[in-house]
């Protein structure tokens, strides 16, 4: 009698990590994710009880709160994403919170090119001068739907639906490789 047995893989696994030229792509392990979008009139309470339970207030829009093990990011009206630890729960009074922890692909893209990788696959502006740490996008990459997150002054957080994984790093590779050729 044969068993097969399951087993847990990341959606980057096999694919990363990835060095080309001067720009690194790295899966990152994001913990638990949760959408947390607050009932209506519960938008300020909600920003109290984030503070109380995990030390951050929810995110402006287009921005993210926390740092790294512990981040809220600004998901879209109304939607943040809590990152990193389960969400307290507290927080259900004031907010629908869903986990989504298997639904998302979170992977870090740095190094002095960075940027001109993310310039060719994004219709955003994203110099330091513009999108400064802790600023967040909800923006497509290439053909795909993303939040992309500066972390860092040459390091993005960038995140797909967890089916996009491959074609995200498909991407990533092609792209890379035409910034490295360009010097």
């Amino acid at each position: 009698m044969c068993v097969d047995k399951m087993i847990a893989r990341t959606p980057c696994d096999g694919l990363l990590p990835l060095t080309i030229g001067t720009v690194s792509v790295t899966e990152v392990d994001p913990g638990a994710i949760h959408a947390v979008s607050a009932f209506q009139g519960q938008t300020n309470a909600l920003s109290e009880a984030m503070k109380t339970a995990h030390g951050m207030a929810l995110p402006a829009p287009n921005r993210a709160t926390g740092k790294s093990g512990a981040r809220a990011i600004w998901f879209g009206p109304g939607q943040v994403m809590l990152i990193g630890p389960a969400p307290d729960p507290s927080l259900s009074a004031y907010a629908a919170v869903v986990d989504q922890s298997d639904a998302w692909a979170v992977v870090r893209l740095e190094g002095d090119g960075a940027e001109d990788v993310l310039a060719r696959l994004v219709p955003v502006d994203l110099r330091p001068q513009n999108f400064k740490r802790g600023h967040t996008a909800r923006t497509l990459l290439f053909h795909m739907t993303a939040s992309i997150t500066r972390v860092g002054e040459k390091a993005f957080q960038i995140m797909v639906f967890r089916s996009m994984a491959t074609s995200l790093v498909h991407d990533l590779q092609r792209v890379m490789e035409g910034v490295a050729a360009r010097g």
